[in-house]
Order: structure tokens, then sequence, then C-alpha cells
């Protein structure tokens, strides 16, 4: 009797331990970024790899926009790389004359034909609930649903029906300020959707701007 008292005393310990120690990650993971304070974006976490991939992705944008007719802004450009984890930083403010990043922090993709979905699924056809590839340009600001937002105009045939979508670039408060993984963070129906503390730093980029800002997703 006195064994089997100890066996179950073991084993409550044990189950303590393992409560303990997912509770601590549980903590890490989900609970802290959102009730913990505001981490400040930093553009330097940028690794070598991403830094050359987003390079190459303005390369491209600089070569859009020599060919274009149309007049957008040549100094700055937003790149969204969705092939990174969600919670990791993937929307980039990017400085296309200095070649570098001015600025990071999360963005959501779309949910698909899932209540949540970990990767990104991609489509241009109204009500999929999918991010859709391509370049954008960044339109005029409105008070939509969640606040402020700004309209996207898609310009490949990728994303072209992206004002018939109501796909905009807005924020909403299930997007944390600071980077998650390897924890995922919570999706869109396929608008890029940041954080409102994230919005509120690129509100004046976008607004101080004389000519629109172009905005790429890109896998």
């Amino acid at each position: 009797m006195r064994l089997v008292r100890r066996s179950l005393l073991v084993l409550a310990g044990l189950g303590f331990v393992v409560c303990v120690v997912a509770a601590h990650y549980y903590y890490k993971g989900f609970y802290k970024w959102k009730h913990g304070p505001t981490k400040a974006f930093d553009p330097r976490g940028v690794k070598r790899a991403e830094a050359d991939r987003l390079s190459e992705k303005a390369a491209g944008i600089r070569s859009f926009l020599s060919s274009s007719r149309k007049s957008y802004n040549r100094n700055m450009a937003f790149l969204v790389d969705m092939h990174l984890p969600s919670g990791k930083n993937r929307f980039f403010v990017y400085d296309l004359n200095k070649d570098s990043v001015l600025l990071s922090g999360l963005v959501a993709h779309g949910c698909g034909p899932r209540s949540f979905s970990l990767s990104p699924e991609f489509s241009n056809v109204d009500g999929s609930s999918c991010s859709a590839l391509g370049r954008y340009r960044i339109g005029n600001p409105y008070k939509g649903q969640f606040g402020r937002a700004y309209l996207l105009y898609g310009l490949d045939t990728s994303n072209d029906r992206a004002l018939e979508r109501h796909i905009v670039l807005h924020s909403y408060s299930c997007v944390p300020d600071g980077e998650t993984d390897p924890y995922p963070i919570c999706n869109s129906r396929g608008c890029p959707m940041v954080s409102p503390a994230f919005l509120t730093q690129l509100q004046p980029m976008i607004d101080a701007s004389k000519k629109p800002v172009l905005l790429w997703i890109f896998d």
C-alpha cells in the first residue's frame, strides 16, 4: 500500500512539473505577447539570407518603377515576405536608395477555406479568404470596420481583384507587436493585417508620401 502511495505521489509530482513547464512556454508564446510590454520594432534582426532576398525584390521594384508610366514613390516600398512564418517579422519598410530595411513588423495572412491556416494559401478569387500575391498600389485611407485602413489596388493578374474583394491594409488587436515565433499569430480574411502599433508607424510614411507607395506581397 505504501509503495502504491509513493508511486502516486511521484506521478503527481511529475504531472505538476509538466504543467509548470507547459504553463511557462504558454506564457512566453501566447500570453506574454498579448499582455506583456510592447516591444520596439528592430530592423536589425534581419538575417543575411533574408536581407539578400529583400534586396532582390527591391531590385524588381526599381525595375518596375523605371518601366511604369504611372508615378510612384521611388524612395520607399513595402515588402511582405509570405515565405517566412507568421510569428516572425515579415512586413518590411524598405529604403530603395540605400537598399536597407527601415522598419519591420508582423503581418497576418488569409485563413483560406479553414478557420485557421498555419501557412498561407494564395488566391485572387472573391470569397476565398486567401492572401493574393503581387504588387499593390496603396490608396487613400478610410475608416473601416477595424478603424483606419488603406485601399489596395492590385497591379498584377494575381491580385487585380483586390478592390472587389475588399482587400485592404488595416490593423487588428489580435496581431501582436513583437515576434512570437515559433508560435503563429492570428489569420485575416485575406488582408495584409498588422498590429495597431505597427500601423501607427506606417501611417505617417504613407500619408506624407506625395506619390503612391507600392506594396509587394511575395512568397
